[in-house]
C-alpha cells in the first residue's frame, strides 16, 4: 500500500532565485575589489567603498549568500526525494529563507558601515551572529524532522554529509563566536592573541571543510548520478570517504599558522593532517569522477556534465594544493601571498561555482515542468567560466611567486634586493589586471546562465506541490542478511548518526585547543607588554572598523628576510591583551607588527590623507575622512571596563580617568603634528588611529 504526499518544490525555487541573485551580487563586488588593487581611484574617496570594508561584503556574500543559499536549494530538493517525504515544516522552510534572507542584507548593510569582529568569513557583529544560529537550527529542525518522518529506510550517502554539515557548523560557529557586547554593533572577542588566532583559523579552515565541501560532496553524490543516469561508482569508497575526511579535516587549521607565534606542537598536527586529507579528498573525487564511466560521450555533449567534471577536477586539484601548502618549506614563500588567493578562487570558482551551475540547469526545467531555454548559451557559459578561472588564477599564481621569491632575496653582499615594498607591489599590478579580467569573463557567464533561467521559467509554470507516492517506512526495521552490516544499521538510526559525527569531529578540535588554552605556560608572558591608551584602544578599533587586516599583517616570522625588512619576530606574549588578533593572512601592504617609532607622526598623517605622496605607487586609498570625523569617546569606559572582564590589566576605577588619559595624549599627538604645519584637532579620528600605528610593536625591543 502507498501514500501519496507532495514535494515542496516553491522552496527550492526560491533558494535557486536568491542563489542566482546574491551571486551576482557578490561577484560584481569582487570585480569592483580586483579593479581597486590596479586602479585606486575606485576605492571613489568613500568611506563605505574603500577595499578594507567591501572586501569581507564580497567574501561573506559568496560564501553565505551565493554558496548558503545553492546548499539550501540543493539539499531541500535532494532531500525530499531522498527520504520520500515532504520537509517537516513549510512553516520552518518558509522562517528559513527570510531568515536567511534578512541575515544576508542586515551583513551588506553593515560591512560596509565598518561594523566587523575583522574574523575572517566571520565579520558579522554579535546580533547577526545571533540571528545566524537561530536560522540554523531552524535549519536543523526541519532536516531532521523530515529524516525522522522518512518513508526511506536508509539514509543516502548525500544525506551522511548534510548531516556532519550541520552539526560541525553549529559548533564552529558557536565556538568562534564568544564575543563580549558592549554596544549594539561591537562586541570584544573572549580569546586573546595566540587563543584568537587558533580559534579563527580552526574556524576558518573548517569552514571552508564544512560549508564549501562537504554540503558539495553531499550533492555531488545525488545530482550527479541523476545527471549522469549512472550509480554512484563504489558505496565502499563513500563510507570511507565520509568517515575519514570528516575526522581529519578538522585537526588541519593549524597549516594557517606556520612559523607563527602559534605552539610548534599545533602547527606540526596541522601539517601531519594536511598531508593525510589528501587521501580521503582525492577518495571522493575518485568515487564522482568514475561514476562517469561510461557516460562520456553523454559528457562531451551536456554542458550540465561538462559543469561537473571541470568542477570536481577544481575540487581534486585544491585538495592537493591544500596539503602541499601545508609544508612548511612551501608555506615559507606562498603564505601572505597572492598564491593563497588563486588557491582559494580555483576551489571557489571551479568546485561550488561550477556544481552550483550545473545543479541550477539540471534542477530549474524540472520544477517548472519545461526544458532548459538553450543549451547553446549552457554551453557559451561553461566555456567562458571556464576561460575565466584560467584567466583569474594563473596571473594570481605568477604574482603569488613573484612575491614570495621577491621578498626573500638577498644580494650577494648580504643584503635585500628588494627593500622596499612597493618595489613587490608593482611588479604585480599586470597580474591583478589579467586576474580582473578573468573575473569579468566568469560573471559575464553567470548573467548569461541568469537569462538563460529566466527564459526557461517562463517558458513552463512553477509545480509548487510535486505529486509523489511511496510506501510507509515499516515499524520494524532490521531485516536478516546484509542488512545487518553496522553501516546499513547506522544508516537507519539518524540521531546516532549526528552524534558519531559530532563526536567525531569534537576529537580534533578539543585535542587541539585545550592544551592552548589550559597550559598557562603554552603563551609566556613578557613584563614590558603592557595594556594600549584609551586612545591607542579606540585607534586600534578604527583600525579594524576600516579593513586595514585585511591588507597588513602584524606577524612577523623568524626568517632573517623578515627580520631584516620589519624587525624583531613576533613573540606570543607580545599579544595576549589583544582583543581580537589581527595577524593578517595577506600582505597587499607591509607587516605592520614594527611599526611604531619607524616614522613620525606628520609622515602617518600625509600617509593616511594621501598615500601616493608617501609612497609612490601605493595602491592603498586615502582616507580623508578620519581628519573630519570626530572620535567616538562616549564608549571608552565601557571599552576600558570590557576589556577589564576579559583580563586585560586595568586598574580598578581607570575608566572613570581614561577620556582624560585620552585628551591629554591625543593633545600631544596634535601639538606634534602642529609642529609640521598641520592643523588637526585632537578629537579627530586620525589622532587616534596614528597612536595606534605609533604603539605597535614597540613594547619589544631587539637585543
Amino acid at each position: 500500500m502507498t501514500e501519496k504526499f507532495y514535494y515542496d518544490n516553491k522552496t527550492v525555487r526560491n533558494f535557486a532565485i536568491a542563489t542566482i541573485v546574491w551571486g551576482i551580487v557578490g561577484m560584481t563586488v569582487g570585480l569592483l575589489i580586483a579593479m581597486q588593487l590596479f586602479k585606486p581611484a575606485l576605492n571613489m574617496g568613500n568611506q563605505y567603498t574603500t577595499f578594507g570594508r567591501i572586501r569581507p561584503l564580497h567574501t561573506n556574500a559568496v560564501i553565505f549568500a551565493f554558496v548558503g543559499n545553492a546548499i539550501f536549494m540543493g539539499v531541500y530538493y535532494s532531500l525530499q526525494r531522498l527520504l520520500k517525504a515532504r520537509m517537516f515544516s513549510d512553516v520552518l522552510s518558509n522562517i528559513h529563507f527570510w531568515g536567511w534572507q534578512l541575515i544576508i542584507v542586515a551583513t551588506a548593510i553593515t560591512l560596509p558601515l565598518g561594523f566587523t569582529t575583522s574574523h575572517e568569513y566571520a565579520e558579522m557583529e554579535w546580533p547577526i551572529d545571533i540571528a545566524i544560529t537561530v536560522i540554523w537550527v531552524v535549519f536543523g529542525i526541519n532536516m531532521f524532522g523530515t529524516i525522522i518522518k522518512r518513508r526511506e529506510k536508509h539514509m543516502y550517502v548525500a544525506i551522511w554529509f548534510y548531516i556532519a554539515t550541520f552539526v560541525t557548523v553549529a559548533v564552529l560557529h558557536i565556538v568562534n563566536s564568544m564575543e563580549l557586547p558592549i554596544s549594539a554593533f561591537k562586541s570584544y572577542y573572549l580569546y586573546a592573541g595566540v587563543q584568537d588566532a587558533l580559534v579563527q583559523w580552526w574556524y576558518g579552515h573548517n569552514a571552508v571543510a564544512f560549508f564549501l565541501t562537504t554540503p558539495y560532496l553531499g550533492m555531488m553524490y545525488y545530482y550527479l548520478p541523476k545527471m549522469a543516469d549512472r550509480p554512484v561508482y563504489s558505496y565502499k569508497l563513500s563510507i570511507l570517504h565520509f568517515w575519514s575526511l570528516i575526522f581529519i579535516y578538522i585537526w588541519a587549521g593549524p597549516h594557517h599558522l606556520l612559523y607563527t607565534s602559534l605552539p610548534t606542537w599545533a602547527q606540526s598536527l596541522g601539517v601531519a593532517f594536511s598531508i593525510m586529507l589528501i587521501a580521503p579528498s582525492w577518495g571522493g573525487m575518485i568515487n564522482g569522477l568514475l561514476t562517469l564511466r561510461g557516460a562520456w560521450d553523454k559528457v562531451r555533449e551536456d554542458p550540465r556534465l561538462k559543469f561537473m567534471v571541470v568542477g570536481i577536477t577544481c575540487y581534486g586539484m585544491a585538495t592537493f594544493e591544500g596539503p602541499m601548502l601545508a609544508l612548511k618549506q612551501i608555506n615559507a614563500i606562498a603564505h601572505y601571498t597572492d598564491w593563497i588567493v588563486a588557491h582559494v578562487h580555483v576551489g571557489a570558482l571551479g568546485w561550488n561555482g561550477f556544481l552550483t551551475f550545473a545543479i541550477l540547469y539540471w534542477l530549474i526545467p524540472r520544477i517548472y515542468n519545461t526544458t532548459l531555454y538553450s543549451v547553446k548559451l549552457a554551453s557559451f557559459h561553461f566555456w567562458i567560466g571556464t576561460l575565466g578561472i584560467i584567466f583569474y588564477a594563473v596571473p594570481l599564481y605568477f604574482s603569488g611567486f613573484t612575491q614570495g621569491l621577491m621578498w626573500k632575496e638577498f644580494t650577494p653582499e648580504g643584503l635585500l634586493k628588494y627593500p622596499n615594498f612597493l618595489e613587490t607591489v608593482r611588479q604585480i599590478i599586470p597580474m591583478y589586471v589579467m586576474r580582473a579580467i578573468g573575473g569579468a569573463l566568469y560573471l559575464s557567464g553567470v548573467l548569461v546562465m541568469a537569462y538563460n533561467l529566466i527564459k526557461t521559467m517562463a517558458s513552463g509554470s512553477l509545480v509548487a506541490n510535486e505529486a509523489a507516492e511511496a510506501s510507509p517506512l515499516p515499524k520494524v526495521y532490521l531485516a536478516e542478511g546484509s542488512d545487518k552490516k553496522w553501516h546499513r544499521v547506522l544508516e537507519r538510526k539518524p540521531m546516532l548518526f549526528m552524534v558519531l559525527s559530532l563526536i567525531v569531529i569534537l576529537i580534533g578540535g578539543m585535542i587541539e585547543m585545550m592544551p592552548t588554552f589550559t597550559i598557562k605556560s603554552n603563551i609566556p608572558t613578557i613584563a614590558s607588554v603592557k595594556p594600549y591608551s584609551p586612545l591607542e584602544l579606540q585607534g586600534r578599533d578604527l583600525y579594524i572598523r576600516e579593513g586595514c587586516v585585511n591588507c597588513h599583517s602584524q606577524m612577523i616570522r623568524p626568517f632573517r628576510s623578515e627580520t631584516e625588512r620589519y624587525g624583531e619576530y613576533s613573540k606570543a606574549g607580545e599579544f595576549v591583551y589583544d582583543h581580537p588578533f589581527l595577524w593578517g593572512s595577506k600582505r597587499t601592504g607591509p607587516d605592520l607588527q614594527r611599526e611604531g617609532g619607524k616614522y613620525g607622526n606628520a609622515w602617518h598623517y600625509n600617509h593616511l590623507f594621501d598615500p601616493q605622496t608617501m609612497s609612490p605607487g601605493s595602491i592603498m586609498p586615502p582616507y580623508e575622512w578620519l581628519i573630519n570625523q570626530q572620535l567616538d569617546t562616549t564608549t571608552t569606559r565601557s571599552k576600558i571596563n570590557a576589556m577589564r572582564s576579559l583580563g586585560v590589566p586595568y586598574e580598578t576605577g581607570y575608566e572613570l580617568l581614561a577620556n582624560a588619559a585620552l585628551e591629554k595624549q591625543a593633545k600631544s599627538i596634535a601639538a606634534d603634528l602642529k609642529q609640521n604645519n598641520i592643523k588637526v584637532k585632537s578629537d579627530r579620528e586620525i589622532v587616534a588611529i596614528i597612536a595606534y600605528l605609533q604603539r605597535l610593536g614597540t613594547d619589544i625591543k631587539a637585543k
